[in-house]
């Protein structure tokens, strides 16, 4: 997905006081000792917060970088008043009660009871309680999604329309709302969100299906699919991409018997589309929108997956005027018709004070299963005639990974169909010999149908499966029809891909799929729709394919940061990490799932600051 065609981070003594008030606010008898803060002596800051805590499990805590003097402000304790209902995320004390923040930071970690009885008299702290029945767990993150495209996708959204007809509606009714829009019948109408497969006749549209109504008749249209693999143009918008080659490598210009375009353009084929520029006012319009919703949802990290070169510019002059409102780790989008640039960039770590980090490069093997431009070993079931087509050779493939990874990128692949998957593995095996794969931690993104031997090679790599659990609940439909009843055994194999030794981290490719986290956590472990259905029934979609709890909440936490070289300061709530948390208005852990939807965010917090709700 690329925004250009919509698709696509001396020793100083600082005392610590501690008087916050706040709501059910109760004082804690504390004993304070000044902390002295040394730059680059991690373990010192440690040694001297632990002092403060008096808590003998500190000093196990993981090290962070630096502590600026500005952070040591006054600290408070968060506590569950219902018992130890945080979700700490780590394997050595998974539930606690309460978390002590300072500044940006977690100081300590504890129940009440721990924390009054370890302290004397000296000063006094706050505890805020979250209201009963929520719980805390870290901030969330998401492994795979797309900012800008997300925000832009917003202003004209076709997701859900039933008919070629009920979008073509969807459009005309937005050019009646927008008296801009409207007046000036050369503007560019962008929207997103169409999905040909669950309309009645399940055929591409045509740009004559826009032309025939009178309110869009004539004007230049661009509206992306849901799976952001196709665009369906206007034949404004097709005759003002003139002229086309006959044949193109990893794309399709869909055309009639007489070789002329219809107005769909799949995969590689959407480069060929022109657009306007982007403002400046555009980008922040859509950056704005994308955050909103994030916070709304509990995100406080996104992995952005594909920074063209206006998105990366974009984000880094954002960062440049402050901190980003949310952390994201960008992965920059690999063009094969440029230079080679891995050597000649340097990756961006933790710009903006650790908000923006670019260190990792994003390669299309392939294209869709939805569009039938996921590359397969055997054709379809559904069509013989075809069996996908990747979007870069194998040679292409195997030469820019080693490439790349020589250079200290981290490497992440789209593969979507199983010869897609075994050609990306077989690039990362031959690269990979003699290497410390931790340094590099490479990921495939979606790795969606593969063979069980390239499940355990997965495995023995130590590859990253980034994979979108709400894709299963939308494909189930429909994926045997394409991949017939024994091959689709290997399609979103996730307990499979786990059981091979491999790594899951868990998104939603949002706008592709929902953007809340939610969703993400119970398609992982129900396999079911929405309204609690599947082709197999109520236990789910290959049920033995379900993730747990703990594995889904993994997914959305530990795993992403893990996945972004950020474990260090994020994914879990211990001593020692940055202090973004999420307030959840019930206990996703123990609920049942048809109840999960109707989790709410009570408070998102980054850098121990809330950004959305309240405590």
């Amino acid at each position: 997905m690329s925004l250009s065609r919509q698709r696509r981070s001396g020793c100083t003594q600082a005392p610590i006081g501690v008087r916050t008030t706040t709501e059910k606010a109760e004082k804690v008898v504390v004993s304070v000792e000044p902390v002295f803060v040394e730059s680059s002596r991690n373990a010192k800051i440690l040694v001297a917060v632990a002092c403060l805590a008096g808590l003998s499990w500190f000093a196990s805590a993981p090290t962070r970088s630096t502590v600026p003097a500005s952070e040591l402000a006054e600290p408070y304790a968060l506590c569950t008043p219902d018992g130890p209902k945080i979700y700490t995320v780590d394997e050595h004390r998974p539930n606690v009660q309460c978390l002590v923040v300072q500044g940006a930071f977690i100081v300590a970690t504890g129940n009440l009871s721990e924390i009054q009885r370890r302290h004397s008299s000296k000063s006094n702290l706050v505890v805020r309680y979250t209201k009963p029945g929520t719980i805390i767990v870290p901030g969330l993150s998401d492994s795979h999604g797309h900012i800008l495209e997300y925000g832009a996708s917003r202003e004209l959204l076709l997701d859900g329309a039933a008919s070629v007809q009920d979008a073509v509606a969807r459009v005309r009714e937005y050019v009646l709302a927008n008296q801009d829009v409207y007046i000036d019948t050369t503007k560019y109408i962008l929207g997103g969100g169409w999905d040909h497969t669950f309309w009645p006749r399940g055929g591409w549209p045509s740009a004559e299906d826009l032309e025939t109504d009178s309110i869009l008749n004539g004007r230049p249209i661009v509206l992306q699919s849901k799976d952001c693999h196709a665009l369906w143009l206007s034949p404004k918008a097709v005759e003002a991409s003139l002229p086309f080659p006959d044949t193109l490598e990893g794309g399709v210009i869909v055309r009639d018997k007489l070789g002329q375009p219809t107005g769909v353009f799949l995969d590689n084929a959407q480069e060929l589309v022109k657009q306007p520029p982007v403002t400046e006012a555009d980008l922040l319009k859509r950056f704005g929108t994308a955050v909103k919703d994030a916070h709304r949802f509990g995100l406080t990290s996104i992995h952005d997956a594909g920074l063209d070169p206006t998105s990366l510019k974009f984000f880094k002059r954002q960062a440049g005027l402050g901190d980003l409102p949310i952390r994201v780790y960008g992965m920059t989008y690999f063009n094969e018709n440029e230079a080679y640039w891995g050597n000649t960039s340097t990756p961006d770590a933790s710009v903006g004070r650790g908000r923006l980090t670019a260190r990792s490069v994003k390669i299309f093997a392939d294209g869709a299963l939805r569009t039938g431009g996921a590359a397969l070993y055997e054709p379809y079931t559904d069509d013989s005639s075809t069996n996908g087509f990747m979007r870069l050779s194998a040679d292409t493939l195997s030469t820019v990974i080693g490439r790349f990874l020589r250079d200290g990128w981290q490497v992440n692949v789209h593969a979507i169909g199983d010869r897609a998957n075994g050609l990306v593995l077989d690039s990362f095996e031959a690269a990979l010999e003699g290497v410390n794969v931790t340094a590099l931690r490479p990921r495939l993104e979606h790795a969606q149908l593969m063979t069980k031997a390239d499940m355990r090679r997965l495995g023995k790599l130590g590859v990253i499966a980034s994979v979108q659990p709400t894709h299963v609940i939308s494909d189930m439909w429909y994926a045997e029809s394409k991949l017939g009843a024994e091959r689709v055994k290997g399609l979103y194999a996730f307990r499979d891909i786990i059981e091979s030794g491999a790594r899951l981290t868990l998104g939603s490719d949002f706008p592709v799929e929902d953007m809340n986290p939610m969703g993400s956590f119970y398609a992982a472990i129900t396999r079911t729709s929405l309204s609690g259905e599947s082709p197999h029934g109520p236990a789910g979609w290959f049920p033995d394919q379900r993730l747990s709890r703990v594995e889904a909440l993994r997914g959305l936490t530990i795993d992403p940061a893990y996945a972004s070289f950020s474990d260090h300061e994020l994914g879990t709530l211990v001593a020692g990490k940055r202090a973004d948390y999420v307030v959840l208005s019930q206990d996703i852990m123990t609920v049942p799932a048809r109840d999960l939807l109707d989790t709410k965010v009570v408070a998102t917090a980054i850098d121990g600051t809330v950004v959305y709700g309240s405590l």
